[in-house]
Formats: structure tokens, sequence, C-alpha cells
């Protein structure tokens, strides 16, 4: 992404701030895992929209005061004897080219700047990234120095900029879309490359291993979340992760994955039998989940209201699985169908801001994915596609992959060796 990106975020955030405001936000750190041992580190994806920084320690300082904007960049020391270890961190150079921001200070120098602009100002608002799931969800630097300005400068309004961001984040910018639109790409390029490859008897893990393999070979290093692959009646299980069964002859393959690119995710889900060929009653069930799929594709439009997909997906749903005598009365349809048909996809899978209650905008961003889970058959499909909203309606930006019965058929007989 180029700097003109995140310095765009930024002014568009400065906009919504109060005079004699101080901003910080943090890049965060890697999670302790045991001993030696950290998680791998992920930039908090706000403090990454602005300054287009990845790495660890890393703040960010924005005042505005007199309506004049000065923002800084606090990097970390160099460090040779670690760079020995771990690699160079990031110099002053490098940090203006990707940030655009001309300011940049060494981060051990952070709380006396901090200091210096309380003493020598009247600072009335602090904004930070304030994010919490719930009262028990872990403290988050920013939540700390809020906590610790308040109890230093009681006079100071403090405003959670989680929200602020979030709805920015909701509205794609061109090179946000052709980022999830490459993430899509290479995420169909596995899937293929997984049904190129499958026989039945292999172990889930030996199929995800062909999906990971393209997304190494196209240079991607992280996924959008971990590979959900499930067969038989593991598929009937929405977040099942395991792996480690066993795609028996006859049984069918869900696949819920995605490759990160450039920090931005892709999200397809996929169904197909194992062995090429879909039984009549697994070609049911499948053929009434492509309609739904695809009716609410068509649906997609500006002015919309979000949780009318769901609301659809219910009513459709419904419709069919009484025709084919699945359940005797309408209530009865969440027991096979039971989690939302959509969320906005970006930054972050389930990508943030209040989407969910608004009308869909030009820009935006979502999944597509009803699904039915028969567990008393060991049937569970799922068919989830990403679509931006556009001016006059919908682009599909996963196109391509086959998707009809008959079109995976094909293709498994076509590309797999195995089939043969």
């Amino acid at each position: 992404m180029d700097k003109q990106f995140f310095t765009r975020n930024r002014k568009k955030l400065y906009e919504t701030l109060e005079d004699q405001s101080l901003t910080i936000l943090f890049a965060g750190e890697a999670a302790h895992q045991s001993a030696d041992e950290s998680y791998p580190f992920y930039p908090n994806r706000n403090f990454y929209y602005l300054t287009g920084i990845t790495e660890p320690k890393i703040v960010f300082v924005a005042t505005k005061y007199g309506g004049q904007v000065h923002e800084t960049l606090f990097i970390q020391r160099a460090d040779p004897w670690m760079a020995r270890w771990y690699g160079e961190t990031i110099t002053a150079d490098e940090a203006r080219e990707a940030s655009g921001i001309e300011n940049i200070e060494l981060l051990d120098k952070l709380d006396s700047f901090i200091r210096g602009e309380f003493d020598g100002r009247v600072y009335r608002h602090l904004y930070a990234d304030l994010e919490a799931k719930s009262w028990e969800f872990p403290s988050k630097p920013s939540n700390k120095f809020a906590a610790e300005a308040a109890v230093h400068y009681p006079y100071l309004t403090i405003h959670n900029l989680y929200p602020v961001l979030s709805n920015f984040r909701v509205i794609k910018s061109p090179e946000e879309i052709e980022q999830i639109r490459k993430a899509g790409q290479i995420t169909a390029d596995g899937i293929r490359h997984v049904l190129a490859n499958a026989r039945p008897g292999m172990r889930e893990y030996e199929l995800e291993a062909y999906f990971n393999f393209i997304l190494k070979s196209r240079g991607v290093t992280e996924f959008a979340f971990p590979t959900i692959l499930a067969s038989g009646y593991n598929g009937t299980i929405l977040h099942y992760s395991a792996n480690t069964g066993t795609a028996t002859d006859g049984s069918l393959v869900l696949l819920d994955l995605g490759a990160q690119y450039n920090y931005y995710n892709g999200d397809i889900s996929y169904t197909f039998p194992v062995n090429g060929r879909f039984t009549p009653r697994q070609k049911q069930i499948y053929d009434i989940v492509l309609r739904c799929n695809r009716a609410i594709t068509k649906k997609v439009r500006p002015g919309l209201p979000f949780k009318e997909l769901n609301q659809f997906t219910i009513r459709f749903f419904t419709e069919e699985l009484l025709k084919i005598g699945l359940i005797k009365k309408p209530e009865d349809v969440r027991k096979y169908y039971f989690h939302g048909v959509s969320h906005s996809l970006g930054l972050d899978t389930h990508d943030v801001g209040n989407y969910r209650e608004t009308k869909l905008a030009p820009g935006e961003v979502i999944t597509n994915e009803p699904g039915l889970y028969i567990p008393e058959e060991s049937i569970g499909i799922r068919i989830e596609d990403d679509i931006l909203c556009t001016e006059d309606g919908y682009e599909v930006l996963t196109e391509g992959l086959p998707r009809t019965t008959d079109e995976i058929e094909t293709y498994m007989t076509e590309h797999n060796a195995n089939m043969k």
C-alpha cells in the first residue's frame, strides 16, 4: 500500500478531532506463549490503517492545537546485538517512507514527550483506541495509557477512537479492494489445488496441505483465519478446525479458508465430494444452498439493509426445506441453518464497523455464505463468496471457481488424476 493511503486515512481522522487534543495509538507487542517463545506478532489493525507500520512496540502520537496538527512516530532505538538474533528494526527513513509521517522520534523519548506536551499546553481531550469486547477483555496499551492519563490529568475528556476508525474501515478504498480481490484469487487457486489432489481416505490435514502449498508459493505467509477443512459429520460443526479426520469415500468435504494478502483477507467456503461424485441427496441439498447463494448475490445493492440478507436467507431455506420434507414447521429451519449469512471483510476477517445496523453502501465488501448442516446425514454444505457493493449493484470478487455440481464433478474428472 502506498503511503498516500495512510496519509489520507489520518487526514480523515483529524477532521473529526476536537481542538486541544492529543491522540495516541500503539502497534502492540507479540503475546507471550511459553518459556522464551512468543506468539507471532500482528500489528493492531487500526494502528496499521493509520500508519502502514507493521513492527511491534511502535507508538503514534498526533496533537491538534490551534487548528494545527503535529504527528510523530516513535520507533525503537537500533540495537546491534539484538539485530543479530532477530534482525534490524525499522529505521527513521523506512518509517517515513511507509507512513508518510515526517517526524520520527525514538521510543525511549515518548514519556518525556508526553509530559512536555501536557506541561506546556492545556489539552482538554485524549483520543485512544479503547477496544474492549467485554469486561474480561485483556487490557491493551491504549487502555492502560488512558487509565493512567485519567489519574494524572483528570480534567481530560477521554474519547474512544475504536468506533470511529471501525466505521471508517467499513467503506473500502480502491487500493483496499484490490488487496481483498488478490487475497480471494489466491484463496481460489488453493481450493483448485485441493480439488486436483483429493482422493478418498485422505486425512483432512493432508488435504489442507495442498491449500497451504499454493499460498506459500504465491508469497502468502499468513492466513485470514485457521483453516476449516471438515469431512463428513465434521462439516456440520460450524467452526470445526481440528482437521484430523479422514475423508471417507462418499463423504463431502467442507472448506472454509482464506489467504491474507498485505494484511487484507479473502474468505471462501467451498464444498465438494472427495470421490468426485455427488450422491443424489448431496446434490439436492447442495443445489438449494447454491440457489440461495446466487439469490443473495443478486440482492446486494446500495441502500439494502444489511440485516435483510439474513432475513431473506431464513425465508429461502424455510420454503425449500418444507418442500423437501426436511422440516415440518417454519421455526425448525434454524436446526439446519443457525448462523448469519454475511459479515464485513477487510483488515479483519470478521471486519469491524456498525454495518449490521446500517444499509449497504458502495465500497463495502461483505461475504455471502449460506449453509445447511444435517448432522443425522453427515451432510454439511456452505458456499461462500466475497462481494463488493458497487454504485449500481455488486461485483463478486471471488468469481471463477467451479460452483455447480456438474462443474465440480467435471473439474475433478479433468484435473484430478485420482479420479481416472
